[in-house]
């Protein structure tokens, strides 16, 4: 019998309807339950193209016994981290707090009023390497909930009391101004983390940290900075720019690029497709093509090439807008999930549709070996080398595997399509359409961007406030955070700048008012949700750029659009307060901070 989730907007919710497990979704009924039941809620957070998140469904969401104890002893709730960031930022730095580490899916067991005491992210169906199964936890937590209820209350107000402290933000540490001294800071410390072997920053698992590029880019062209930075820069953006287009994190066949890279050499990647990875890295690319020239030119306008050519295949909803996201996952013949499948291949799947006399150059060409870089002896496919290295026919042979091998994917088990359309990640597409539409010269691109932004506005703006999430035109209760009105703020103006037509303008000043009357805090920043959104135990505020850009930069950036559509000082002065919120950050952590670096660089005199 199909659960509360049936009617939802999420398909990651869909995914969950037929569970045995009696799911509520995300609302004050749920909690409702919980205290007239006196039993404690079982959190489960994810999204729908996550990979563990499949697993422990199949695992343990789709089990009969393991539903009968969360049912039995627990209100279960399910939430899309992506349709509800306000719930997922607050239980995940709890779930940080008490396990030390997060990720998804995320597991948390809370009071009835939603104070957490105990959580992880996947459990096993049976204990493994240290790790208890989820029915022990299950079974311990419910003995924990009779019999030692005062001790986990008093747990969960200290979890929530250190959790509410780690948030706040004295005047004390907001800096007057941020200047070059604070870019200077930043960049020793940026220095550090960089890889000069295989470019990006940090170790396995490795992200495509696109704000942080586009810092670089920014920074090789600030001429008030040391010559010898201004190409220490330049060096790092580029070089990352190149090993990512290369690896197996760039969909070779199909463009675009997977969510990260799970090795530090750019190979195997955690093959999800993010859109809101793609749309900041299309900037990028587009970017970079034009401070460089010859092949590597030629290689960064290619793959921002390829990218649109994927977004409008297989990312345009009917109706003009982005979707979400492709699966990690594709069906195998049996109904099961198999990681990457629909990418990977072996010398011998490429030696039977290539042919006896090219497909060795092919293996070289995408460096496809027998013992394979993945599982199975498959391997992902990467571009170390330029085609025409090959020989003069290595261009040729390039087109034509590529098409060869795309004809072939088509017949395979596509991953599936999270369809919904969320307001900030089609912000940052759309304004990353427009830039590169400008520094490409492509104007078809700014005919998507201007049709899908059209559609997030006409949908997703409801009685004069924005929504986060639609789906098929249908648009979420779930309200929108201060990254969707910046997102969205920053791409009108883009617009308005691009077509000289005021409606962008005109909605571009909204987004911002609407951020301004309900989002604004007292120290010259904003909180991540609204003044009237419904109540978690605490209101999230986060500083820092993970995957995406924090809300504050977002609005810093609409900000300093609106300033230069409109010429009215007034918005660059609000976004100096703002900015200043993140100065702490940017000195001390600058790889979560790349949207305040490059807007601080921009600065610069």
């Amino acid at each position: 019998m199909a659960n509360r989730l049936a009617g939802a907007i999420s398909p990651y919710l869909v995914q969950h309807s037929t569970n045995p497990v009696d799911w509520w979704p995300w609302g004050a009924e749920a909690f409702e339950e919980a205290r007239r039941r006196d039993v404690p809620i079982l959190l489960s957070v994810g999204y729908a193209s996550c990979h563990w998140c499949h697993v422990m469904a199949h695992e343990s969401f789709e089990d009969q016994v393991t539903a009968r104890l969360i049912n039995e002893h627990f209100v279960a709730i399910k939430v899309d981290r992506e349709e509800r960031p306000d719930v997922d930022a607050v239980y995940m730095n709890a779930t940080q707090a008490l396990s030390g580490q997060g990720g998804w899916p995320m597991t948390v067991f809370c009071t009835p009023d939603g104070e957490p005491f105990q959580a992880g992210t996947y459990y096993p169906p049976e204990p493994r390497q240290g790790q208890p199964s989820l029915r022990q936890l299950l079974d311990a937590v419910a003995r924990a909930w009779t019999e030692q209820r005062d001790t986990i209350i008093e747990a969960a107000h200290e979890v929530v009391d250190h959790v509410e402290s780690s948030t706040v933000l004295t005047p004390a540490m907001i800096p007057a101004t941020l200047g070059a001294e604070d870019v200077d800071v930043a960049w020793e410390r940026l220095l550090p983390d960089y890889d000069p072997i295989d470019g990006g920053f940090g170790r396995a698992p490795k992200f495509p940290t696109a704000m942080v590029l586009e810092a670089l880019l920014r920074i090789s062209q600030a001429g008030s900075l040391p010559s010898h930075v201004r190409e220490q820069a330049a060096d790092m953006a580029l070089d990352s720019l190149e090993a990512m287009a290369r690896g197996g994190l760039c969909d070779q066949i199909g463009g675009g690029f997977h969510r990260y890279s799970v090795d530090a050499q750019w190979v195997v990647p955690h093959f999800e497709k993010m859109l809101y990875d793609n749309a900041l890295l299309l900037p990028a690319y587009a970017h970079a093509a034009t401070l460089t020239e010859g092949p590597r030119a030629a290689l960064f306008t290619r793959v921002a090439d390829d990218l649109v050519d994927w977004l409008v295949r297989e990312m345009t909803t009917p109706d003009g807008a982005f979707a979400a996201a492709l699966d990690a996952d594709s069906p195998d013949p049996l109904g099961q999930s198999s990681e990457g499948e629909y990418y990977i291949w072996n010398p011998a799947q490429i030696q039977q549709v290539i042919g006896d006399a090219e497909f060795r150059d092919v293996l070289t060409m995408f460096r496809v070996t027998d013992p394979g870089s993945f599982e199975g002896y498959a391997s992902t496919l990467q571009l170390r080398a330029d085609p025409q290295e090959l020989g003069p026919g290595g261009v040729r042979l390039y087109h034509r595997a590529r098409a060869v091998l795309g004809e072939v994917r088509e017949h395979r088990a596509a991953p599936a399509r999270d369809d919904k359309v969320v307001a900030c990640w089609n912000g940052w597409m759309v304004s990353g359409l427009v830039r590169a539409s400008r520094w490409l010269d492509r104007p078809a691109w700014l005919q998507a961007a201007r049709r899908a932004a059209e559609v997030v506005w006409d949908v997703h703006l409801v009685d004069g406030r924005l929504r986060r999430v639609s789906r098929d035109g249908v648009v979420s209760e779930a309200p929108a955070t201060l990254d969707d009105h910046g997102a969205l703020a920053e791409a009108c103006g883009l617009l308005a700048e691009v077509t000289g037509e005021p409606v962008w303008t005109d909605r571009a000043r909204a987004l911002v008012a609407i951020a301004e009357e309900h989002f604004a805090a007292g120290d010259g920043g904003w909180w991540d949700t609204a003044d009237d959104a419904a109540g978690l135990w605490m209101r999230p505020r986060a500083l820092d750029d993970n995957a995406t850009p924090s809300g504050v930069a977002a609005m810093v950036a609409a900000l300093r659009q609106l300033t230069r559509v409109t010429g009215e000082e007034s918005y660059d002065a609000r976004a100096d307060r703002a900015a200043r919120t993140q100065g702490p950050l940017l000195r001390s952590a600058p790889r979560f901070a790349g949207m305040a670096l490059a807007d601080t660089v921009s600065r610069l005199v």
